[in-house]
């Protein structure tokens, strides 16, 4: 696993499975048909046989992960390729497309790329969540976005400390309270108003839902900083999720702790792509007004 450098930000490596002998790369393809076109999908498979070995599952050990859909279908497989170290191959069958940036009429020429060894790996950050009750760990999980901390009803005002490598730094009269990657900075925490950081960045971002204060704002800081945060009253559903998922519901004995993952996301990027070409084509993003004709 390559570790970050002096700087911060997070290496690349080259690919390890190019062959010699012609024979076909294993690889293992993920996702597909939920809310995906029948032939599109089919396809798309039709275009991994031919340059590629597909085995049943992780558990044989692929060089890569081919997963098809759109950002859904890469976050719900996260877990498990990362667990593995399992460098991940996203394929846009769906409408956004962050991460599975490679669209079906650029297949052909990512493959032959990818099986060449033209392309590069990349390592995301990724975050361990932990619920600490009583000193003890009764909830832990990693992730790739986000984790949040969700009210529940009757849906009041949440106080929220956050600690920041065991120093109270503040709290937040909000609606809940978002730590996300740079990764994640696109999805949740964009929602919530808070900043785009560029994936690779060794960073976590801090982005209160709708506070009560006008003088909060999301903070950047360092993941190699332990965040910690703790509820003051709140309901009994009141919930923390990770990548939109409920890991535990909490209570104000509850601290829930946020830190760099020992797992990184690790994805393989080819010729012609670009965060902020990215940034233009999925959402609309500009520095200028456009009138309408």
């Amino acid at each position: 696993m390559n570790e970050p450098n002096s700087s911060g930000s997070q290496k690349s490596a080259k690919p390890t499975w190019v062959k010699q002998d012609g024979s076909r790369i294993n690889v293992v393809v993920l996702g597909g048909s939920h809310g995906i076109s029948a032939e599109a999908e089919q396809r798309t498979r039709e275009c991994i046989d031919k340059f590629f070995n597909v085995v049943d599952d992780l558990a044989e050990q692929p060089a890569l992960a081919i997963v098809l859909g759109g950002d859904g279908s890469i976050l719900h497989a996260a877990k498990d390729v990362s667990s593995k170290q399992v460098p991940v191959v996203g394929v846009n069958l769906g409408k956004l497309g962050f991460l599975a940036s490679i669209s079906p009429d650029q297949l052909s020429q990512a493959f032959q790329d990818v099986v060449a060894g033209n392309c590069t790996i990349v390592e995301h950050l990724m975050l361990r969540c932990s619920v600490i009750r009583d000193g003890e760990t009764i909830a832990s999980t990693i992730g790739l976005n986000e984790a949040a901390i969700v009210r529940g009803a009757p849906f009041a005002i949440l106080d929220i400390d956050l600690f920041v490598d065991g120093q109270l730094a503040t709290t937040y009269s909000c609606d809940g309270l978002i730590i996300s990657t740079p990764v994640g900075s696109t999805a949740y925490n964009l929602s919530a108003g808070g900043p785009i950081l560029r994936k690779s960045l060794d960073a976590f971002v801090i982005s209160p839902l709708s506070p009560h204060t006008l003088t909060v704002r999301p903070v950047v800081d360092s993941a190699d900083r332990i965040m910690e945060m703790q509820i003051h009253g709140g309901a009994a559903d009141t919930a923390v999720t990770v990548d939109g998922q409920v890991l535990a519901n909490i209570t104000e004995l509850d601290r829930i702790q946020v830190k760099r993952a020992v797992e990184t996301f690790r994805m393989v990027e080819v010729a012609g792509q670009n965060d902020y070409q990215t940034l233009r084509e999925k959402l609309d993003w500009g520095g200028r007004i456009r009138h309408k004709k």
